[in-house]
Order: structure tokens, then C-alpha cells, then sequence
């Protein structure tokens, strides 16, 4: 699928909205972090500057969404909608740039708007519940199998039989790539635009502090200590290991390891719970 043209009756409005846009100035980092704090004390111009200033984001995330049958200025709508909610939910306090935090929420809100506008079976209303049902298994499946949940294991979690699923999602089923035909290709798959209800950006950005927070105090350790902690808790992107497997690996008895694992740890005692939280982080 090859990227598609903005075009029709509405690109002069198109150009003039972009125009307009650029005499927003761009934000430093320390900038944003103030408006951050000053939307938290209830600033309307606050959230008002923060949102203006990224609205050049939101066009240019929406650009790998263009349809022919869908209004690219709409798409920008959903997606500015997407921008004023993340303004309002950014926390100074996590440390991150508002783009990275705000490029989740343009995302969500324009995949949300596409699904409902392209989908072109109505449910009736037992099977639109049992619909949502699966959007939310195929999200939480995905993130404890660690790969995409077949429709046993849906029909399974939520409690229907294999055919209904099967037969809901050929239903719904949008004509849109399932994979883009090159690497340039930017278009979203199918599955990226089911609305994600379990994943939202602020548990992303904890475990990714607290990964780091854990790489960083295991400096100090010895280097047999820090490859142990590594492979038990899929630090540095180390895939997790059984005391058996590292054992072999290293030469010692699985005892030897876990022994090891308690010096470790007691040794970065004041950070061994964040070491922890991390190995259900992936």
C-alpha cells in the first residue's frame, strides 16, 4: 500500500490550517514541564499553549492514517481531541517529553474514529458486547503470551465458543493491510487500530524508570552478580532464565546461583524491590 495523496475540495483549507498552525512556537522541555505544572493548578492558557504547540505532531502522526473515504481534516480532528486529553493528563513529574507522552493518546483517539467509521456491519447488541469483550482479550492476551492470542485462546478467556469469535471478526473486519507491502510504508496494520483498553502510557513510562533505575545500580556489582540479576529479570534485554539455565551457562550449580542472587540483591538492598518489579515489566 503506498502512501496516498491528500487531496480534494478540502486542501485549501488544509493548507490554511497548516499555515496557521506554524506561528505556534515549539516548546523546550523545560517549558513543558512548567505549563505541566501550571495545567495541575487549573491553568486554562497553560493547557491552551501546550496544546497549540503541538498541533504540528498531530498532523504529522495523522498523515500515516490518510483513507480516500475519509476526510483528512477529520482524522486531524480526532487526533487534536487525542492531543487536548493528553494535555490535561501529562504529569510534569514523569520526567518525559510531552510528544513522546502525547503521541500514544493522537494514535488512540484516530484508531478509535477510523474503526467506527469503516466498520460497515452494525452488531446487534449481544455481539457488539461480545466484540468489545474480544478487543479487550486480544489486548491483555497479548501482553501476558507475549504473542498475538490465537481464537481458542480468546473464546477461552472470555467465554464464548471459537466459532462466535470467528464469526464476530470476519463481521468486523475492516479492508485495511494487514502488513505494509514496504518498509516505507507507514500505514497502520488491522490490529493497530483496536482500541487498546488495557495499555496506557503512564504504566509504560514506570516501567521503563524503573528498568533504568535497576541497570544503573547494578554498576557497582561484581560482573558475575550483574550478568545473574540480567538474566533473572530480563534486564538490558535479556531474556529471563531459571537458576538451572544460568548454572549451565556460567559453570555452577543452581544453588550457587541463587545464592549469588540473594548477595546481589542484599548488596542494593535500598533498589532490590525495583529490580523485582521490573521482571513483570516485559
Amino acid at each position: 500500500m503506498s502512501k496516498k495523496k491528500v487531496s480534494g475540495s478540502g486542501d485549501d483549507v488544509l493548507k490554511t490550517y497548516i499555515q496557521e498552525i506554524k506561528r505556534f512556537s515549539l516548546l523546550s522541555f523545560a517549558e513543558e514541564l512548567e505549563l505541566s505544572r501550571q495545567i495541575q493548578q487549573g491553568s486554562a492558557k497553560a493547557r491552551r499553549k501546550l496544546v497549540e504547540s503541538n498541533l504540528r505532531l498531530v498532523v504529522k502522526i495523522a498523515r500515516f492514517y490518510v483513507r480516500d473515504d475519509i476526510s483528512f481534516l477529520d482524522i486531524i480532528q480526532e487526533g487534536n481531541i487525542g492531543l487536548m486529553h493528553a494535555a490535561e493528563k501529562y504529569d510534569y513529574a514523569k520526567n518525559v517529553r510531552f510528544s513522546t507522552y502525547a503521541a500514544w493518546w493522537i494514535r488512540q483517539y484516530i484508531a478509535r474514529f477510523l474503526v467506527n467509521r469503516r466498520r460497515v456491519i452494525r452488531l446487534p447488541h449481544r455481539k457488539e458486547e461480545i466484540y468489545r469483550k474480544i478487543q479487550r482479550s486480544y489486548h491483555t492476551l497479548s501482553q501476558t503470551l507475549m504473542h498475538q492470542p490465537r481464537s481458542d485462546e480468546i473464546a477461552e478467556a472470555i467465554g464464548v465458543t471459537v466459532e462466535d469469535v470467528e464469526s464476530i471478526l470476519t463481521m468486523t473486519s475492516t479492508p485495511i493491510s494487514l502488513e505494509p507491502e514496504n518498509e516505507e510504508d507507514e500505514n497502520p496494520s488491522f490490529m493497530e487500530l483496536h482500541e487498546d483498553y488495557t495499555y496506557n502510557p503512564e504504566q509504560a513510562m514506570l516501567r521503563e524508570d524503573s528498568r533504568q533505575e535497576a541497570l544503573n545500580c547494578l554498576a557497582n556489582l561484581k560482573d558475575r552478580e550483574r550478568r545473574i540479576l540480567m538474566y533473572r529479570y530480563e534486564l538490558g534485554g535479556c531474556e529471563h532464565h531459571t537458576l538451572k539455565k544460568i548454572g549451565d551457562k556460567m559453570g555452577i550449580s543452581p544453588e550457587t546461583v541463587r545464592q549469588i542472587e540473594l548477595r546481589a540483591l542484599k548488596k542494593i538492598r535500598t533498589h532490590a524491590e525495583e529490580i523485582r518489579s521490573c521482571l513483570n515489566a516485559g
